[in-house]
């Protein structure tokens, strides 16, 4: 027997997928629906409400199903923050087409191998980008992008191949676009950081990206209601963080989004005083740049409710300033990866103070475990790799077999993170598996002595990595960039360490250093801190 099913077989397919799926496209037309001329995007002068939105993104839909691109195809979007990256992402999601978002401060090549690795048939881009995205067709030669579509004033052509401008492409028509989209099919493509190897291309459905965006909205304390969230997005909306742990869930609920374009401390400041922030999401660096701005005041940050902050540790001190500039605010941690579409894990609000150096616990609509190497599972307070089983994680990598198998092995996903389960269920991260230090027969957490030398007032980043020795195989290396004015030096940053770690895992060197390098998202690329 093939079990209890109904027989649909007198329904037009279409009319039962629009009734029942999951399409993170039909997002703004609830929305439009429910808000209304409520503010979704703010965008420098731009103001759009939810039924701009909406009707912007049946524009540019209808206009790209008019000139061929269809259910399946794939469309890269080298966009800053800006309404029009929200507008395309919503378009291709409609149409069932796979956006695939590029890091904006990707080279020439790096875009290349992305754009003939994913075979997307076009790119929209904007004028600042059209001589990354030449270099890159140049290089790609026989890609499958047949044009490029120009934010701006668009060109006769790119690299050989037609352009077009983006209000050319607008079709006159902004009603409802309706074509069968499955809840199993690929949303979005967004590729690693690649820093060990070429970087992945990570493939995620509709309904594990609204499963997130629900997850998120209810750890994150978002929540439709007259009085909405207002959620300045200063992260780059091609991460997955801002897109999907951010800017979705914001917009799920009626919230506005405030799109920033890139980093500026006084910019964040003013957002305090020209708009009700009530969310906010930085990496720990951004939270210590904005909290000395003049222009914050008690009055203007008193709506503040969650302040995040995601990709690196915060040091006590600066967590404990954070905390007294935004007194009504819950300061809270976030993980995730792009394989398991943030957040996985997210600090609770009664946890602080208490397990600040956690990464909190799993988030509703996931489940976290600890592996031992021959794939079973660990008691808690056992330390191993930390593993995912969530109906929001990625479909697998593009094109890479290989990378799937490894992933999924032992029927849980592995992200590669190191770690231990406390008896309350909080996810304790020691370190990443590659990062590990071996040291005269040791294993040392580069993050542990990380955490240790923040605790330093004059230390503002750190990267611990192992530095090949004879001696001890790998000597634990601190790679340090001071607080403005500090004047410490290394070796006293080493012999103060030697208070904090045991003595084989204190740094045998301190270097101290202008900057580190990092990814577009701000996390330090520690194979490029080992080759200083």
């Amino acid at each position: 027997m093939s079990g209890m099913r109904p027989d649909l077989s007198g329904v037009d397919p279409l009319t039962v997928n629009l009734a029942q799926r999951v399409c993170v496209g039909d997002q703004p037309t609830r929305s439009a629906h429910l808000y209304g001329s409520r503010v979704a995007i703010v965008d420098g002068d731009v103001r759009l409400t939810y039924l701009d939105v909406e009707e912007r993104a049946n524009a540019l839909a209808r206009g790209l199903s008019e000139r061929g691109y269809s259910h399946g195809d794939a469309v890269a979007l080298q966009l800053q923050n800006s309404w029009q990256f929200v507008v395309g992402f919503f378009a291709l999601a409609k149409l069932g087409v796979v956006a695939m978002p590029l890091n904006l401060l990707l080279s020439p090549s790096d875009v290349a191998y992305q754009l003939s690795d994913s075979g997307v048939q076009a790119v929209i881009t904007e004028t600042p980008f059209l001589p990354v995205i030449t270099g890159a067709l140049a290089e790609a030669g026989g890609a499958a992008v047949r044009e490029v579509i120009v934010v701006g004033e668009a060109p006769a052509e790119v690299a050989g191949l037609p352009a077009v401008a983006w209000d050319a492409v607008l079709s006159d028509d902004a009603s409802a676009v309706e074509t069968i989209v499955e809840d199993r099919d690929i949303l979005h493509c967004l590729y690693t950081s690649g820093t060990t190897s070429r970087p992945k291309g990570v493939v995620t459905s509709h309904v594990a990206v609204h499963i997130s965006n629900l997850s998120s909205a209810l750890g994150l304390g978002l929540r439709p209601d007259t009085a909405y969230p207002v959620q300045p997005i200063v992260l780059p909306l091609f991460h997955v963080t801002a897109l999907d742990a951010l800017l979705l869930p914001t917009l799920l609920v009626g919230g506005t989004a405030v799109l920033l374009r890139g980093f500026e401390p006084a910019v964040v400041a003013q957002t305090f005083v020209d708009h009700r922030v009530t969310h906010l999401t930085m990496l720990p660096m951004m939270w210590g740049a904005v909290i000395g701005q003049p222009a914050l005041t008690d009055e203007n940050t008193a709506h503040l409710i969650t302040a995040l902050y995601a990709m690196a540790p915060m040091p006590a001190p600066l967590l404990a300033a954070v905390r007294a500039r935004f007194a009504n605010a819950a300061v809270i941690l976030g993980s995730g990866q792009t394989e398991t579409t943030p957040a996985s894990e997210l600090q609770w609000v009664g946890h602080q103070g208490s397990k600040d150096d956690s990464w909190g616990p799993a988030t509703v609509s996931t489940d976290v475990a600890i592996m031992d190497g021959e794939g079973n599972l660990l008691p808690p307070n056992e330390i191993g790799e930390i593993v995912y089983r969530s109906p929001q994680l990625m479909t697998g990598y593009w094109n890479n077999a290989a990378a799937n198998a490894e992933a999924f092995a032992h029927g849980w996903f592995h992200g590669g993170d190191i770690g231990y389960i406390d008896d309350e269920g909080v996810v304790w991260f020691t370190d990443r598996a590659k990062d590990i230090i071996k040291t005269g027969g040791e294993n040392v957490s580069s993050v542990e002595v990380e955490r240790a030398l923040l605790g330093h007032p004059d230390v503002a980043e750190i990267a611990v990595v192992g530095r090949a020795d004879e001696h001890w195989g790998e000597a634990v290396t601190a790679v340090v960039v001071l607080t403005p004015g500090a004047s410490v030096t290394g070796d006293e940053l080493r012999e103060w360490s030697r208070e904090k770690l045991a003595g084989f895992k204190a740094p045998k060197e301190v270097l101290v250093v202008d900057a580190l390098p990092k990814t577009a998202t701000g996390k330090i690329q520690k194979h490029l801190v080992r080759q200083m």
